[in-house]
């Protein structure tokens, strides 16, 4: 049996590139400039010397000719006076303009210098954020794997524990590791179908039941030297232990059950088991596959009063209802493949009154021989219950008041050698899927024992074979 491996770590691809800012973005921009007034003064100041420097180089050029002087200024020469002091004030003012264009320029470049900065480090800070997330996410990740990790290697030691105690020779510690190993499929999802597949398992394990429910099986050898007492006491404690396993199983099937995890869907493999008592009352088994195949039930009660199976596949195959009481009383067997073929009936009581058929049910090969198997009042629906090539040899097989509508009861082959099969007040109808009786018996042989219809209420009359003269076998008892 394999359990769920444990991962290894996935490799986390977290890949962070930061770029990082140029020389030339990487200090603030910084603006250098003199005070409004020192750069006016400055600029004005060399304006002036630099008319005149040259106004001299053009005196110089000319010769440095003398200024003759008039006793009188006339008012074109005031005029022309007037003109040059206005065109050097204009000068002057047009330098110190210049001078404040050129400042505004200056501080207008260094705000957008400043503005892209400022989207640089906003960018960087993104860039910065973002890794911090991803190495955040990526720790994150990390110690959710390691917790992973550590979470299944703790499941696989409470499963090594709980499966050592089931080995235990004190049916105290196999009772401890029964509830272990129930609670661990309960915590642990991925590993529930392997914890109730063990817990199956143990009761696979070869059983004999105690003296009181004793079968007819071989000692185990280990017990051969043990007295009577002894061994009586370890089976009724193996008893108990397996009736534990048992019990927690249906109450995991029981929907209604609150507060305690659905084990529903799951496979349950019981083959071969020994049943000397349990209670599946109201389980569950849609979904998944229920394996009852070649089972003993040798004993005790015994109870799947009210379960339901569908949407899988149930086998009892092979199964042997040799004592005790077997109750399906109210199952619905719906959707689900339900096969009883090969089962033998040879002592106890097994009871399916009131249980509701609408899937295939097959008791093909069957062998009634002993005890009494009652469908008192079950319905019929929608398919098909066969018991071809059945034999019933002894005891009593009851069908009274059973409904049988829209479903095929073939009793092709089947064999009436002994005991009582009664169809008292049963009702049969037609089908609108399959042509002819619901109900017929061709090729049975009826040689002894009683089958009667007495009562019984046919729309489509069951079919048998021809007889001869028309008369039906002795032991046949047809209504009126």
């Amino acid at each position: 049996m394999q359990l769920p491996a444990d991962q290894p770590p996935s490799r986390l691809d977290t890949s962070i590139v930061v770029r990082p800012i140029s020389a030339a973005d990487g200090p603030v921009p910084a603006l250098r400039l003199w005070s409004i007034r020192r750069s006016i003064t400055i600029a004005v100041t060399f304006a002036l010397l630099l008319v005149a420097a040259m106004l001299a180089g053009a005196l110089w050029y000319a010769g440095w000719p003398s200024v003759k002087r008039d006793a009188m200024v006339t008012p074109s020469t005031l005029f022309e006076l007037l003109k040059l002091v206005f065109a050097v004030v204009a000068g002057v003012g047009g330098v110190a303009a210049l001078v404040v264009a050129y400042r505004r320029q200056r501080v207008a470049e260094h705000t957008n210098a400043l503005a892209e900065f400022a989207h640089h480090l906003a960018h960087a800070a993104d860039q910065r954020a973002e890794a911090t997330q991803a190495l955040a996410k990526a720790a994150d990740e990390r110690a959710k794997v390691e917790t992973d990790r550590n979470g299944v290697r703790l499941l696989n030691e409470r499963f090594a524990k709980a499966s050592e105690q089931l080995g235990s020779e004190k049916a105290a510690v196999r009772l401890a590791g029964i509830h272990a190993l129930a609670g661990l499929a309960d915590d642990w999802q991925d590993g529930r179908q392997t914890c109730v597949d063990v817990l199956c398992a143990y009761l696979r394990m070869p059983y004999s039941p105690p003296p009181a429910h004793s079968l007819d099986t071989p000692m185990p050898a280990n017990e051969a030297a043990l007295s009577e007492g002894e061994i009586g006491q370890a089976a009724r404690e193996e008893r108990e232990v397996r009736q534990t396993a048992i019990r927690l199983i249906g109450r995991h099937l029981r929907a209604a059950t609150e507060g305690v995890v659905s084990w529903q869907g799951l496979d349950f493999d019981f083959t071969g088991a020994v049943f000397d008592g349990a209670d599946l009352s109201g389980a569950d088994f849609s979904g998944g596959k229920a394996s009852f195949a070649g089972a003993t039930f040798a004993g005790g009660f015994v109870s799947f009063l009210g379960a339901t199976f569908s949407g899988g596949l149930v086998s009892f195959l092979g199964a042997k209802f040799i004592g005790g009481l077997v109750s399906f009383s109210k199952a619905n067997f719906s959707g689900a493949e339900v096969a009883f073929s090969r089962a033998s009936f040879s002592g106890g009581e097994i009871s399916f009154a009131g249980a509701h058929f609408a899937g295939p049910v097959s008791f093909d090969f069957t062998t009634f021989d002993g005890g009494k198997v009652s469908f008192l009042a079950a319905t019929f629906s929608t398919w098909e219950v066969s018991f071809c090539e059945a034999s019933f040899d002894g005891g009593e097989v009851d069908f009274t008041e059973a409904e049988f509508s829209g479903a095929r009861v073939p009793f092709t082959g089947a064999e009436f050698t002994g005991g009582t099969v009664s169809f008292k007040r049963a009702e049969f109808s037609g089908s609108p899927v399959f042509s002819g009786s619901p109900v017929f018996f061709f090729g049975a042989k009826f040689r002894g024992g009683q089958v009667s219809f007495d009562g019984a209420i046919f729309t489509v009359a069951p079919e048998f074979d021809h007889w001869p003269e028309d008369q039906p076998p002795d032991g046949l008892r047809l209504p009126a």
